[in-house]
């Protein structure tokens, strides 16, 4: 099953359940009117998603506006970004000559949740100074989590699954790091593919609380990589029983994948622009890639179109007093 989130003027919009061919849907209204209702509330919300889901195979719906659809989840309580894959570690480290972080714990931080972008609009950014990047990657809604589950029992609360663009400040990154209180400034508002997906629309592609999907990226139309979801060290579920160590998540939490990264990077590129920086120092000793200028364009899509695409341009923020 396939949702998301239409426009209609109110914050967390109108939930909507999508046809199989992405080209109807069905508002689901009442008690369910927007995602994060509906994850308070899953079991009964997905029955009559479900129900919905049949009428639209069935013929029903309305022609989807793909202009007029936001992010699935528009704004949460909470979001979790982890950087569950290896390869894009080690590479960081071999560029920069950065010792290993020991431990054998997921890494994790807190972002930015109160808003993300739809997966088509503009993307505002102060200065290219600031060294603008993008991360693809996965991630996972669950609904209410209690504390100290294990990651066995985590796996049943991933109610569904996300395509991620999580932008990034490379200049402003590494000073905020140094004082030792994480990012605020380096992370701005991520943005998502339009449909959020239940993990049994992904067939064999969900596995181990992994998407073993590539997730294709290209920029101003030229190809820059296509990595595989499926070499994470640690699964969706291990992330989300790692965040409820010692909280209970609340239903709509979104947990991320960190940027998607594989051994055969020579093959499959990357999907940032730090990871191939980083590429190309280990490869030479400097840098070729720039990072994003504004009227930049950034697409990201995965194998099947599950998620929908992510399609946008970097553009200069206005300056506050033009604003209006």
């Amino acid at each position: 099953m396939r949702v998301a989130t239409r426009a209609n003027g109110q914050a967390d919009g109108e939930l909507v359940v999508i046809s199989a061919g992405g080209d109807r849907l069905l508002p689901v209204g009442g008690r369910f009117a927007s995602l994060i209702a509906a994850m308070e509330h899953w079991g009964e919300a997905e029955r009559a998603m479900r129900g919905l889901a049949a009428r639209l195979e069935a013929g029903e719906g309305e022609a989807l506006d793909p202009a007029a659809l936001l992010a699935p989840l528009p704004r949460s309580w909470q979001w979790l970004d982890g950087s569950a894959f290896p390869q894009h570690g080690e590479l960081m480290q071999r560029a920069f000559n950065l010792p290993p972080i020991e431990t054998d714990r997921p890494l994790m931080y807190q972002g930015l949740s109160d808003r993300f972008l739809p997966g088509h609009a503009d993307v505002p950014l102060p200065s290219e100074a600031d060294g603008i990047d993008f991360e693809g990657e996965f991630g996972v809604i669950t609904d209410a989590v209690p504390m100290g589950i294990t990651a066995q029992e985590a796996m049943k609360h991933i109610r569904l699954v996300i395509l991620i663009n999580d932008w990034s400040l490379r200049a402003i990154a590494p000073v905020e790091m140094k004082t030792g209180f994480g990012w605020v400034q380096a992370k701005p508002a991520c943005s998502a593919a339009p449909f959020a997906v239940t993990p049994d629309e992904l067939g064999d592609a969900w596995k181990d609380g992994r998407v073993h999907l590539p997730l294709e990226v290209h920029v101003n139309g030229q190809w820059f990589g296509n990595p595989d979801g499926g070499e994470m060290a640690f699964g969706f579920h291990e992330l989300v029983a790692h965040a409820a160590r010692t909280r209970d998540l609340v239903a709509g939490t979104i947990i991320g994948s960190g940027t998607v990264s594989n051994a055969s990077y020579d093959r499959v590129g990357s999907a940032c622009i730090s990871e191939r920086r980083a590429i190309e120092m280990i490869a030479s000793g400097a840098p070729a890639t720039s990072f994003l200028r504004f009227g930049d364009r950034v697409q990201m899509q995965a194998a099947g179109d599950h998620f929908g695409a992510v399609d946008q341009k970097v553009v200069r923020a206005l300056a506050a007093d033009q604003r209006g």
